[in-house]
């Protein structure tokens, strides 16, 4: 067993709790809204609904480690996990943040043997949703607007992906921190936000591939050119447009 193994084995605490959904007009008109399965008839739904399952987490707890089997698809419903590795000498390096509202590891379905390529940890107390992979797959195979449907959903991941591996390669530490400041605002937002995390902000310093030391002096530069404050885990943007001005200027 190589120092990673042993690491994520001593680590790894599966605590966490099933519970089947009880029938609801408002949980099924909310899944109903989910893009994933607009497309669906009532039959199709109710095979959907049938297999699903609630998973809540503790702080801590993790839902799967990589190289297990990948027979499952998720939606965060409250709540905030990880997508992480280990290097070899237990080093954490972190690829994803998921939010309420965002699915993962759905893109394992259609692989054979699949297995997850990361491991997943609750950074608090979360509640997921749980999708048989299989179920899906056997809907998409006879329902072609199901299978459009993913296709599209699969095709802006992969997008995003793009922007975010050109993000980490060709950007710089302060262009990574400014751009994921503005990622946080709504379109509809004044010219004033406040950004409350409830992540440590060594967490979303590596999502971003950025030392916690270099992650904390940026704000600081930030805060002292007043463009930001800081308090404890809260950001107060004090002029979202000069923000996203000054992001052009980062990039050099």
């Amino acid at each position: 067993m190589t120092i990673r193994e042993s690491f994520i084995d001593n680590q790894y605490k599966y605590n966490m709790k099933y519970k089947r959904l009880e029938p609801s007009a408002s949980f099924d008109q909310e899944l109903r809204n989910f893009h994933l399965f607009a497309a669906l008839n009532d039959q199709e739904f109710a095979r959907i609904r049938e297999s699903l399952q609630l998973i809540t987490l503790e702080n801590g707890e993790y839902l799967f480690k990589e190289g297990e089997a990948a027979e499952h698809f998720f939606m965060l419903r409250n709540g905030f996990i990880k997508l992480l590795r280990l290097s070899v000498a237990g080093e954490e390096k972190i690829f994803d943040l998921i939010s309420p509202g965002q699915t993962f590891a759905e893109a394992m379905m259609f692989m054979p043997n699949a297995v997850y390529p990361v491991t997943a940890q609750a950074l608090n107390e979360s509640a997921i949703l749980c999708f048989d992979s299989k179920v899906f797959t056997s809907i998409i195979k006879v329902s072609s607007e199901t299978g459009f449907h993913f296709m599209f959903h699969i095709s802006k991941r992969l997008h995003m992906c793009i922007n975010e591996i050109d993000n980490l390669t060709l950007q710089n530490a302060t262009y990574r921190i400014v751009n994921y400041l503005l990622y946080q605002i709504p379109d509809d937002n004044k010219n004033t936000y406040e950004i409350n995390f409830p992540i440590p902000k060594q967490v979303i310093a590596s999502r971003l591939s950025i030392k916690p030391e270099t992650f904390s002096r940026i704000l600081r530069d930030l805060n002292r050119i007043d463009l930001i404050t800081v308090k404890g885990r809260t950001i107060y943007i004090h002029n979202v447009d000069r923000l996203r001005l000054y992001s052009i200027g980062a990039v050099a």
